[in-house]
């Protein structure tokens, strides 16, 4: 059932709520926290490797987030701005953020906490911006 919301899905939003998640995404890792994600990761000294999964890995995953924000908030009729706000803050929080912090606590990443609250915190603005474009 929540598979035919895709029918009734506005495309152009869900495009343009994709490449504003994505785009944000490569300024908030790249220019705007790029030092301090460098740091939770233990690789403050160094040049990040810069390759084409690095940027389409998550370009896929954007889209596929903004593309279920969509279903999801079609299903359940959600046609407001302040009920798209309180959507994403219990999906960003409840789902995005609890899910990058679990994934950052590991043996892995040097500065588990620094690491989830840098992501955590682009995930939980990509999807308030994703939502309140899906519903204007």
């Amino acid at each position: 059932m929540m598979m035919n919301q895709l029918a009734h899905l506005n495309w152009i939003s869900v495009l343009v709520a994709f490449v504003v998640y994505f785009i944000l995404g490569a300024l908030w890792f790249t220019l705007f926290f790029s030092k301090p994600y460098k740091i939770s990761l233990g690789k403050e000294n160094e040049v990040l490797p810069n390759k084409p999964i690095f940027i389409v890995g998550p370009a896929l995953c954007s889209l596929v987030i903004t593309l279920a924000t969509a279903v999801l908030m079609s299903a359940l009729h959600i046609e407001t701005i302040d009920a798209a706000i309180e959507f994403a803050l219990i999906v960003g929080v409840g789902y995005l953020v609890a899910n990058t912090v679990n994934i950052a606590i590991n043996p892995n990443v040097p500065k588990p906490i620094l690491y989830g609250i840098i992501s955590g915190a682009y995930h939980l603005l990509g999807i308030l911006i994703v939502s309140v474009i899906l519903v204007v």
